[in-house]
């Protein structure tokens, strides 16, 4: 075994992931996942408790790593770190969280504080300085929220951060965010020369409570003698600046090219274009990457694997429970359901807006629906009209970037949902694209520990990700059930269309 090893860890909406990885060769020595909840105190709602989640899982996953590998920490010659975005955490000088962490764009409470700031700015002025519209996902509104709100909070704040840059301020003292995660705090970036536009970030916060941006792949600092203790890691191993879970997963999958798309199966759905110039959009978000070699449009979904799971926790506790007797896990039980119910879910459409909906739409209110139920449908159906759903979800998204001008040349599949193979040939079939699946796990913390590799020079730049990339497989669209879901795809768009007033209606009676 080699003596040069790196560690990436990543913490994501429902579980944090880590693995050890032997450079150069990319071999996964030891591998270890904590899976965790949201807290939704409110309706629109959607919180971590960062110390117990993010600092307390990334510690136990180092431990268990060097632990059950037996390598000696003087060997970790750097730690990788990605996390769910774009939250916000307001910390003290300390490094002490003042409240819990409010998530990304699944938490919706800041649509006064996006009201106010369009009015402040206009939305044309935010999107000429940001590239980007204002949303629930942008980070701006949410800072402001806790200063209306929580103005004590905001007092004693010393910093906000995000995921990542909270562990990886815990791990060494420096307050950090990557370029590429910094774009999506709009209104408070100027995209164009990626630092903090000083009018509408002032008007929000004090600059000085913002963290340093830098490169994904910089150096922030050092592990310190505290979290030493706390990690088991060596004090002095050096940490990048790391980004969001996105970037990381993208990273591990080997795309490097402008065209190359990765599409991220998590518990909500998430995808990264790379391209090779700036691209402003209203409808998606325009970045730069995790370096200064290519730009990127990104989206996302507000559900996806998340849907799944909660269909497995309420409607088939029993079925499943049989199922893993027989030595299967609760998702491939699932899974199995596919083959109950042809394709079109015997004339079922699901509206997969359970908690609102990001791209392309932008509605917070949306509500999720299942359309066309008889009492002749059966779970099988419901189930696989959910999947479906999602699929739907990804051929408007896809639909969307070609009306906006960018053409994806490479679509490569990555993360959890991935192993559902019945789902992918779904997405295929619907959206009539041939889709690149990883067959070895990708994963964002794999992601992470390319990117430590290429912090401390072992790689020359995150073009060179390719040679991380074992085996892949290729799924290719049925033809047949291409037209049957152009059917539905039009009647998809046409029930949002049709019920986006009464979802609205429904929303302020129950918020």
């Amino acid at each position: 075994m080699n003596n040069k090893f790196v560690i990436g860890v990543d913490v994501g909406t429902y579980s944090s992931k880590g693995v050890l990885v032997e450079i150069p060769s990319g071999v996964i020595i030891a591998e270890h996942s904590i899976e965790h909840g949201i807290e939704t105190p409110k309706p629109g709602w959607a919180e971590h408790d960062a110390d117990q989640v993010w600092w307390g899982e990334f510690c136990a996953i180092t431990q268990n790593l060097l632990n059950s590998s037996g390598v000696d920490p003087v060997n970790i010659k750097c730690v990788g770190v990605s996390g769910l975005g774009i939250c916000v955490l307001p910390v003290d000088k300390e490094g002490n969280p003042l409240r819990k962490a409010i998530l990304y764009g699944i938490d919706t409470r800041s649509l006064v504080e996006i009201e106010e700031l369009e009015n402040r700015f206009t939305a044309d002025k935010i999107f000429e300085i940001s590239g980007m519209k204002l949303t629930v996902q942008s980070a701006g509104p949410k800072i402001l929220w806790i200063k209306n709100n929580e103005p004590q909070v905001f007092g004693e704040t010393s910093h906000f951060l995000t995921s990542e840059s909270f562990i990886v301020y815990k791990l060494t003292g420096k307050a950090t965010l990557d370029i590429f995660t910094m774009a999506e705090y709009t209104p408070m970036v100027d995209i164009r020369t990626q630092r903090w536009h000083r009018e509408t970030a002032e008007y929000i916060t004090p600059l000085e409570k913002l963290p340093i941006p830098d490169w994904s792949c910089a150096i922030a600092g050092s592990v310190t003698e505290g979290a030493s203790r706390e990690t088991g890691l060596m004090a002095g191993t050096p940490v990048i600046v790391g980004t969001t879970d996105g970037g990381s997963e993208t990273v591990s999958t080997g795309a490097n090219q402008p065209g190359d798309l990765m599409i991220m199966f998590g518990s909500s759905f998430f995808f990264v274009l790379l391209a090779d110039k700036l691209t402003p959009s209203r409808k998606f978000w325009a970045t730069p990457w995790l370096d200064d070699s290519a730009f990127t449009v990104q989206g996302g979904t507000s559900t996806s694997g998340s849907i799944t799971r909660w269909f497995r926790d309420n409607f088939s506790q029993e079925e499943i429970a049989s199922q893993m007797m027989g030595g299967k896990n609760a998702y491939t039980a699932l899974a199995d359901l596919l083959k109950k119910s042809p394709p079109g879910a015997n004339g079922l459409i699901t509206l997969p807006y359970f908690e609102g909906e990001r791209t392309p739409i932008y509605d917070s209110k949306a509500k999720g629906m299942i359309f066309g139920l008889t009492l002749s449908h059966t779970r099988a159906d419901v189930y696989r009209s959910l999947l479906e759903g999602i699929g739907f979800g990804i051929r408007d998204i896809l639909e969307t970037i070609k009306e906006e001008g960018i053409t994806p040349k490479r679509i490569i599949g990555t993360a959890g949902g991935t192993k559902n193979r019945g789902w992918m040939q779904i997405v295929s079939d619907i959206a009539n694209i041939e889709m690149t699946i990883l067959e070895t796990e990708s994963s964002a913390a794999y992601g992470d520990a390319f990117m430590a590799a290429v912090g401390i020079g072992e790689f020359k730049s995150l073009s060179e990700n390719y040679k991380w990339v074992k085996n892949v497989s290729t799924v290719n669209p049925d033809p047949t059930n291409a037209k049957l879901y152009d059917e539905q795809f039009r009647i998809f768009r046409g029930l949002y269309h049709d019920t986006q007033d009464w979802m609205h209606v429904l929303h302020e009676i129950h918020r």
